[in-house]
């Protein structure tokens, strides 16, 4: 058991190992080092995962997705984690296709216990090539995930961090995002109060 008892999952929507890879593993890190977490990690790149049809067979069957696919990689993370952190880059404004497939298709484990998720606690993390390359409305569709699934979604609070960790990678891959101090800041933030509420209500 860790320091802290907190299990967090860390899940990169990048199909590449570069900006979004390289933020959310340090925020992986900063837990484990400052407050002690036990951390996971889960990358779509090169998963196969495919899209959400609404087939109903998870809720008709309750036996999980009519897709067999790598997506059973991830599923007991996800229940097994008090915490996740969901990063992603900014493709046209938004969050990418690949993470918004791993969120349509937990469906199937809410068709199973429509509980599965409540009270787990979540972050999100943006990643931009420009300044305003849609970080803050990527941030809103982790936030109405988070919500949706009577998750607890969490910020870092007023003056730089209020709905996640937000950078501007200037389209320089791991590099870039690593010289982003003020977004990289705006990331521990989010994760001190990640882990903050995450000991209130699985501490």
């Amino acid at each position: 058991m860790s320091e802290s008892g907190i299990r967090l999952l860390g899940i990169s929507g990048s199909p590449r190992f570069e900006s979004t890879h390289y933020v959310v593993n340090e925020a992986l890190k900063y837990a484990h080092e400052s407050h002690g977490a036990e951390v996971d990690y889960f990358s779509v790149r090169r998963k196969t995962i495919d899209f959400c049809i609404h087939c109903d067979y998870c809720i008709r069957k309750q036996q999980g997705c009519v897709h067999k696919d790598d997506m059973a990689e991830v599923y007991p993370r996800m229940q097994w984690a008090h915490a996740w952190i969901l990063g992603s880059p900014c493709y046209q404004g938004q969050i990418s296709g690949q993470l918004k497939s791993v969120l349509d298709r937990c469906r199937a484990l809410v068709a199973q216990n429509p509980k599965v998720f409540e009270n787990k606690i979540g972050m999100g993390i943006a990643v931009g090539g420009d300044r305003t390359g849609g970080q803050e409305p990527a941030l809103h569709a982790m936030i109405d995930f988070y919500l949706i699934n009577e998750m607890i979604p969490v910020g870092g609070g007023s003056f730089g961090a209020n709905l996640g960790g937000s950078l501007w990678s200037r389209d320089k891959g791991a590099e870039g995002a690593g010289a982003d101090q003020d977004g990289l800041a705006s990331v521990r933030r989010c994760v001190d109060r990640l882990i903050e509420v995450a000991r209130v209500f699985h501490g």
